[in-house]
């Protein structure tokens, strides 16, 4: 059974950091795409940064580019979104997805889904 389980998430202030995991198991990480994700309250889901866990390719909007940054430990099966310079409009729910295509994690259509984790930035 493909599970993931984020983690990390809690108060920060802004311009402070926070580093979320996903931990990963029932499938081969090494075969895998991940993202991260997130929606805040009243909004669309939106794409954070997502990697190809094979050859490392990523993806991310300009929203978090220079902000962001992911990592992956295929030893432990997890990955993590490492957040600095974190402002009040990043508060939301993360969560992260799993899917053997990097595309489809890209879309936002990922085959597995976390549960998420909150994250809450104050002014």
């Amino acid at each position: 059974e493909v599970q993931l389980q984020a983690s990390g998430g809690g108060l920060v202030q802004a311009g402070g950091s926070l580093r979320l995991s996903c931990a990963a198991s029932g499938f081969t990480f090494e075969d895998y795409a991940i993202g991260w994700f997130r929606q805040a309250p009243g909004k669309e889901r939106e794409g954070v940064i997502c990697i190809s866990s094979s050859d490392g390719r990523t993806y991310w909007p300009n929203s978090v580019k220079g902000r962001f940054a992911i990592s992956l430990d295929n030893a432990k099966n997890t990955v993590y979104l490492q957040m600095n310079s974190l402002k009040p409009e990043d508060t939301a729910v993360y969560y992260c997805a799993a899917d053997r295509s990097f595309g489809t994690v890209v879309a936002g259509m990922a085959a597995y889904w976390g549960q998420g984790t909150l994250v809450t930035v104050s002014s």
